[in-house]
């Protein structure tokens, strides 16, 4: 019988400074990740593309197929080694002749446990001139991903995903209490939206969101956000990085979530699979 999880445990999102070496962002990210275990965490969360520069075009020449590549080795062997459950951001994934924008997530073994190609592509024109296509190099993935731990059930989703409540309100009906989100918001969308929208996911479906964002450096060729988070399901911010490099930590408490629940239900048993953009027979992404 599966132990029962446990009723607090703590998380942290490295918030990585991506540069242009790869190996250079995987050593860094590899001692965030080892100084977060240090301070206690059980769950640790990477930044989306933290391999490279948020570009289109460098995408092709950063990805990786599962399961070799430099970025699911190291991501194996660190959850292995700090024994924590670990949400790899994201990389670009190379399968066949196609490129998605992944998250892989490893055990406190080292094993896979789930991984998630982002669904909703991330192609928009900005006030200011500002234009993104992500459908130039990258593929959608096909649906939700929600997997169980010995924490409790985990969701994952990748920054635009975000903005699709019924997206969200699928995984929080298959169980999901904590939603890890890496994202990076940018300097238009960033301080608009990236903080309205993890409190609007908590509250819409009474979770946890977490929002690991890269590092803000205004000599990329994309400046990202920063200012990662935790928010609780009550809507409440009770963890925030600013714009530079850090870890941030914050409780889980998944009997203050159960207490939301009892008190002011939505019912988030009820299917909304009917207007979620995914896989409509449920399978999702998970491994």
């Amino acid at each position: 019988m599966a132990a029962k999880p446990p009723s607090r445990f703590r998380v942290a999102v490295c918030q990585l400074d991506v540069r242009h070496d790869k190996r250079e962002n995987l050593a860094r990210a590899r001692e965030l990740v080892h100084r977060a275990a240090r301070r206690g965490a059980e769950l640790v969360a990477l930044p989306e593309m933290f391999v490279c520069p948020y570009a289109a075009e460098l995408f092709p020449r950063y990805a990786e197929s599962y399961p070799g590549g430099e970025a699911l080795q190291m991501l194996s062997q660190a959850a292995r080694e700090e024994r924590l459950y670990l949400v790899g951001g994201s990389i670009p994934e190379r399968e066949g002749d196609r490129l998605y924008n992944a998250s892989f997530v490893f055990d406190p073994e080292g094993k896979l446990i789930a991984r998630h190609r982002k669904v909703h592509l991330f192609d928009v024109d900005l006030p200011g001139g500002f234009s993104f296509r992500e459908s130039a190099t990258l593929s959608a993935g096909s649906g939700p991903t929600v997997f169980s731990t010995a924490l409790g059930t985990i969701g994952v989703a990748i920054c635009f995903d975000i903005r699709f409540p019924a997206f969200f309100r699928e995984m929080a009906r298959r169980g999901a209490e904590v939603i890890v989100i890496p994202g990076a918001f940018n300097m238009i969308t960033g301080p608009a939206h990236w903080e309205l929208l993890l409190r609007a996911r908590a509250v819409d479906n009474q979770i946890y969101t977490v929002g690991a964002a890269p590092a803000r450096n205004p000599a990329a060729p994309y400046v990202a956000f920063g200012h990662s988070m935790v928010v609780s399901p009550w809507a409440e911010v009770i963890a925030r990085a600013g714009p530079e490099e850090t870890i941030l930590t914050a409780e889980i408490d998944r009997e203050y979530l159960k207490n939301i629940r009892q008190k002011l239900p939505l019912a988030a048993e009820k299917s909304a699979a009917e207007g979620c953009s995914g896989d409509r027979n449920g399978k999702g992404n998970g491994v």
